[in-house]
C-alpha cells in the first residue's frame, strides 16, 4: 500500500488533483468553525428535545453542524434539496424530462436551474433557521452577541438579521462552488466529499469520548460501562458492519443479454453475450435520509403543540406523550415505523430512478435482447419483477444498518455519538464515497499501466446475487 501511495505521488496530474482536493476540503473545515459575528461562539443546544435531535440527524448529511450559527451553518443541504426536487420533477414535468434526454447540454441546463433553486432555498431556510435559533436563545438574547442587541436588549436588529441571512446564503453557495471545483479540477465527487469530511470530522471526538469513559478491566459487558471486552466487541462489530455495507453497496444482479447477429458482406457481427448490472441497493442512502427526517417531524411538531396548552392538562400530557414516544429511538414503535418507512422509500425512490420501459426500449433499439424474453413488454415486465425482488433485499439490508446504532446504544449503553458510526446514514455515505474515490484514483493509475489500489477495483468484480 505504501508503494501504491508513492506511485500516486509520482504522477503529476494525480498529485495536483489530490492536493487541490485536500486544500479545498481544508477551506471548508476552516469556514465550518467561523461563527456569525452576531451570535456567541457557544453551541446552541437550547433548541433541545426533538428539535435538537432533528438538527443532529440532519447535520450528518448536511456537511455542517446545525446546532451552531456559522457562516456555513446550512451546509450543503440546500443544494442537496434542490437536486432532489429537480430529480423528482424530472419524472413528472415534461420539459425537464426532455432536458434529461438532451445529454450533456440538457444536464448543463438542469444544473443551472439547480443553482437558482439552491439560492432560493438558502434564503428561506436561513431566515427560518435564524428565527428558530434566536427564539431558542431566550428573552434576554443569551446566544446573541451583546454588541448587536436591539434597543430593548431582547433580540437582534432586523438589518443584522438580513446580513446574517445573506452571509449564510453566501456560505452555502460557496460550498456548492467548492464541490463543483473538486468535480472539475480535483478528484472524486465534490459534494459527496464535503459530506464525508463532515462525517469523519466527528470521529476523533467520538473516539476521545470512548477512551475517556473506558475502564481498563473486565466489566462483563455491563450496560453503560466500557471495558476491555466491550471495546473488543465494538471493534469486531464495526468490522462486520463495514464488510456488510461494502458487500451490499457493490452487490449487483447481472442479467445476461445477447446482441443480435447481422451479416455485412462476408463478415458476421454481433451475437456477443454481455450482462446488464442491476444494483441491489438501487436507492442508495436516500431512504434512510427520508425516513429519519420524517420521523423527527412528529416529535418536533407535537412538542411545539404541547407548549401551547396548559401544563398538566390532558391535552398537554397527550401531545407530550406522543412527542416523547416519537423521539425515543430505542422504542419498538419508533424502530417499527423506521423500518416501514425505509421499505416504502426504497420502492418509491427505485420507482423514480429506475425505468424498466426505457431500458427495454434502449436494448431493443441497440439490437440487444434478454434470452428467453421477447423485446418490448415482456422484457419490461421481467426487469420490473427482478428489480422488485432485489429491492426487497436492499431495503431489508438498509433497515438492519439503520437500527444497528440503536441496538448498540440500547444493549451496551455506549454514547450515541459512538454508536452512530455502526450504521445509519453516516456509514453508508462514507463507504460509498470512499469506493467512488478509489475508483477515480484507479482510473488514473490504470491509464499509466499501474495496478489499482485494491484488487479488482474498477474491474467489475462486484458480488453477484
Amino acid at each position: 500500500m505504501l508503494e501504491k501511495l508513492r506511485i500516486m505521488m509520482t504522477i503529476p496530474e494525480l498529485r495536483r488533483k489530490i492536493f487541490l482536493t485536500l486544500g479545498l476540503l481544508a477551506i471548508y473545515r476552516i469556514g465550518f468553525h467561523i461563527p456569525l459575528p452576531m451570535v456567541s461562539n457557544t453551541p446552541m443546544d437550547s433548541a433541545g428535545g426533538g428539535a435538537g435531535d432533528f438538527l443532529e440527524k440532519v447535520s450528518l448529511f448536511a456537511a455542517s453542524d446545525l446546532r451552531q450559527l456559522t457562516i456555513f451553518g446550512l451546509g450543503i443541504m440546500p443544494y442537496i434539496s434542490a437536486s432532489i426536487i429537480l430529480q423528482l420533477l424530472g419524472t413528472t414535468v415534461p420539459a425537464l424530462a426532455e432536458l434529461k434526454k438532451e445529454g450533456q447540454a440538457g444536464q448543463k441546463k438542469i444544473n443551472e436551474y439547480t443553482r437558482y433553486l439552491t439560492v432560493f432555498i438558502c434564503l428561506v431556510q436561513s431566515w427560518i433557521y435564524l428565527s428558530v435559533m434566536l427564539t431558542a436563545s431566550g428573552p434576554g438574547g443569551g446566544n446573541i452577541n451583546p454588541n448587536f442587541l436591539n434597543s430593548t436588549g431582547t433580540g437582534l436588529y432586523l438589518p443584522w438579521q438580513l446580513v446574517a441571512v445573506a452571509v449564510m446564503t453566501c456560505g452555502s453557495v460557496f460550498l456548492m462552488w467548492l464541490g463543483e471545483q473538486i468535480d472539475e479540477h480535483g478528484i472524486g465527487n465534490g459534494i459527496s466529499l464535503l459530506i464525508m469530511a463532515g462525517i469523519l470530522a466527528q470521529m476523533p471526538k467520538a473516539l476521545y469520548e470512548l477512551v475517556r469513559n473506558m475502564e481498563t478491566q473486565l466489566t462483563g459487558l455491563s450496560r453503560g460501562q466500557v471495558g476491555i471486552e466491550t471495546l473488543i466487541l465494538l471493534f469486531v462489530l464495526f468490522i462486520g458492519v463495514v464488510v456488510g455495507v461494502v458487500f451490499i453497496t457493490l452487490g449487483q444482479r447481472k442479467i445476461p443479454t445477447q446482441s443480435a447477429k447481422f451479416t455485412r458482406g462476408r463478415k458476421v457481427y454481433g451475437g456477443t453475450r454481455q450482462h446488464l448490472p442491476l444494483r441491489i441497493n438501487q436507492a442508495g442512502v436516500m431512504p434512510i435520509i427520508f425516513a429519519s427526517s420524517l420521523l423527527m417531524i412528529p416529535s418536533v411538531f407535537f412538542g411545539l403543540m404541547a407548549g401551547l396548552f396548559e401544563t398538566g392538562g390532558f391535552v398537554f400530557k397527550s401531545l407530550n406523550l406522543i412527542s416523547l414516544t416519537m423521539s425515543d429511538q430505542a422504542s419498538y414503535l419508533f424502530n417499527l415505523l423506521y423500518v416501514a418507512l425505509i421499505f416504502f422509500f426504497c420502492y418509491f425512490w427505485t420507482a423514480i430512478t429506475f425505468n424498466p420501459k426505457e431500458i427495454s426500449d434502449n436494448l431493443r433499439d441497440s439490437g440487444t435482447f434478454i434470452p428467453g424474453y421477447r423485446p418490448g413488454k415482456r422484457t419490461t415486465d421481467y426487469l420490473e419483477k427482478v428489480m422488485v425482488r432485489i429491492t426487497y433485499v436492499g431495503a431489508a439490508f438498509l433497515s438492519i444498518v439503520a437500527i444497528v446504532p440503536t441496538i448498540v446504544y440500547g444493549s451496551l449503553g455506549v454514547p450515541y455519538s459512538i454508536a452512530g458510526f455502526y450504521g445509519g446514514t453516516g456509514l453508508l455515505i462514507a463507504v460509498s464515497v470512499a469506493f467512488d474515490l478509489v475508483q477515480k484514483i484507479d482510473s488514473h493509475l490504470v491509464m499509466r499501466n499501474y495496478r489499482g489500489l485494491l484488487e479488482g477495483a474498477g474491474g467489475g468484480t462486484s458480488p453477484v446475487v
